[in-house]
């Protein structure tokens, strides 16, 4: 029963920057990974970053050094902080909570556009 709200997404120039937050309506401590994936369109969801519950980060290699995750306990809300944005990141950001594999919960997405 967690609802989960993206915001932070938009329109954006290459080399710009963006912050995705998703926000949670209860404690996400419970949860073994917390997630961003993406989906462009035409293009089947992919795997950004997660960040587990002892607190390692892992990236797609293709936003290494780029991206961020990270959360606020406190706040319920995980973030990811996107730099150097490229016309390639263009996509549907989706946040993702998992306990285990079958109990997951999906936000919305929040649309990122990198474009000129």
């Amino acid at each position: 029963q967690v609802r989960l709200v993206e915001s932070g997404g938009g329109l954006v120039q290459p080399g710009g920057s963006l912050r995705l937050s998703c926000a949670a309506s209860g404690s996400i401590l419970s949860f073994k990974r917390m997630n961003w994936y993406r989906q462009a369109s035409g293009d089947q969801r992919e795997l950004v970053a997660t960040i587990t519950a002892g607190g390692s980060a892992e990236y797609a290699e293709a936003v290494k050094g780029r991206f961020s995750i990270s959360r606020d306990i406190a706040k319920n809300t995980v973030y990811l902080q996107m730099n150097n944005l490229k016309p390639e990141d263009t996509a549907v950001y989706i946040c993702n909570l998992a306990w285990s594999q079958e109990m997951q919960y999906w936000g919305q997405g929040t649309q990122v556009t990198v474009s000129s």
